[in-house]
């Protein structure tokens, strides 16, 4: 495998469970008032567009990865407001 290709492949891992440990601690905390709704929502955007770039580009890892912090994002974002209409 090409070096350019495992450096893209590391970095798609890298960023698409980035997401993680804030969904993690949100979960276990079950709080959500230090999280900007704001940031959360900029990133779902240009994770979408990531997303779409990959698509139009046919480059599997950029879809992949991207989806995954997505999917991520999304469940963030609604126990961000679950957790929140608790408080």
């Amino acid at each position: 495998m090409i070096l350019d290709q495992l450096i893209g492949i590391g970095a798609s891992i890298g960023t698409g469970i980035s997401l993680l440990p804030q969904l993690i601690k949100l979960e276990k905390e079950k709080k959500a008032e230090d999280l900007s709704l704001g940031m959360m929502t900029v990133l779902l955007s240009g994770l979408v567009l990531w997303i779409i770039y990959g698509i139009l580009k046919d480059v599997a890892i950029i879809m992949l990865s991207k989806s995954v912090s997505l999917i991520l994002n999304v469940c963030i974002i609604i126990l961000s407001l679950h957790y929140r209409s608790k408080s």
